[in-house]
């Protein structure tokens, strides 16, 4: 459970950036970068995201100077923590020719990640259960998240494609976090989730919250919570996927489906993965690479023969069933955590929560 809330003031973030450092991790912080919010190396608060808001819906983004001075105003852009926890490419192994293969020498940071939203801690829990319980453990992952220091933001606004209070992963921050921030104007509210967090806020110049703060962080939250921009009906929803396989909504929206596998891409829970092996001109040397990859490909599915899912329909519906059913029977839990950044990042605009809508409105 958090901890008694103190006062941070705005001027003092950089105490809490230093004090990260000074423990030896790489604090990762949003930043705006190419025309959206990314996750990057930060050493000081002037190199966040001031007075920027995101303006999202299906299939569009943009930024907007309009958030005043707040350094959290935005929501998410396309980025996650799924880029540092679980790389888009990984060296695997390297062998030369006479000798064994040797795992590849890669050194693991220690991240400190500071402005992650409730959805993103969520998503990291679902890719706990993914990799690291279960019979078999995923060293690399385990390795990265071993360390990893978690300074989260409850969110003052949602994005036009947020659903996460459908999803019961946000907007407020309850689990899974080291530091909870609320942004209060000049001031943020600061509370403790776990005993690393507690030692790092000792360090800080931090007062007792007085009673109108802690108000007004729980009225911000509660105000970000009723303005989501979409909502998911989840009762059932499991049993509905598995029971219409063949319903027609899936060939209507691989009519418009690219195939293009965005939604997967930024993602913060999607896992899939294949691997790339390589030799030098002289084939003395050999390298695996372990990439991202996309059950929308046809290669993902290829068995002997040829791909097991040939059609649109066919891969769309596995996502998004895997996504909100099956993924439940796997992990006991659904694989989406209503971010929507699936919705806001597809070229055509393709929406999970309306397609689920309409499959629920005529399942018969």
């Amino acid at each position: 459970m958090p901890g008694v809330p103190v006062t941070l003031d705005r001027g003092d973030l950089d105490s809490l950036i230093a004090a990260l450092r000074e423990r030896g991790y790489t604090v990762i912080g949003p930043r705006v970068k190419s025309g959206s919010i990314a996750y990057e190396e930060i050493a000081s608060a002037d190199e966040l995201p001031a007075g920027w808001i995101d303006v999202q819906d299906g299939g569009t983004f943009r930024l907007e100077q309009t958030g005043g001075d707040a350094l959290f105003a935005h929501a998410v852009g396309h980025d996650s923590l799924k880029r540092f926890l679980f790389p888009p490419q990984l060296h695997v192994w390297k062998v030369t020719r006479g000798q064994a293969p040797a795992p590849a020498a890669e050194t693991v940071p220690r991240y400190a990640f500071l402005g992650v939203r409730s959805c993103d801690l969520h998503a990291v829990a679902i890719q706990d259960r993914v990799f690291l319980e279960g019979s078999y453990v995923e060293p690399d992952y385990a390795a990265r998240r071993r360390d990893a220091f978690f300074v989260a933001v409850n969110c003052a606004r949602a994005g036009g494609t947020c659903f996460c209070v459908s999803m019961d992963t946000g907007p407020r921050v309850t689990e899974g976090f080291d530091l909870a921030l609320t942004e209060l104007g000049d001031r943020f509210v600061v509370e403790a989730g776990s005993e690393r967090g507690e030692e790092v806020l000792a360090a800080l110049p931090c007062t007792p919250s007085p009673e109108q703060d802690v108000r007004a962080s729980l009225e911000q939250t509660e105000r970000t919570a009723a303005s989501m921009g979409r909502a998911l009906e989840t009762d059932g929803l499991r049993e509905l996927l598995q029971d219409n396989p063949d319903h027609p909504r899936w060939a209507e929206v691989a009519d418009r489906c690219l195939s293009c596998g965005n939604c997967t891409m930024v993602c913060p829970t999607c896992f899939c993965s294949t691997v790339e092996d390589t030799t030098d001109l002289t084939g003395e040397e050999a390298e695996r690479t372990r990439l991202w990859d996309s059950c929308f490909t046809l290669e993902h599915s290829y068995m002997h023969g040829g791909s097991v899912r040939r059609s649109g329909s066919s891969r769309y519906r596995q996502w998004m069933t895997h996504k909100l059913s099956t993924w439940i029977d796997q992990f006991g839990t659904s694989g989406c955590v209503g971010r929507g950044r699936c919705i806001t990042w597809c070229p055509v605009a393709i929406d999970i929560t309306e397609e689920a809508a309409a499959i629920r409105a005529d399942a018969d």
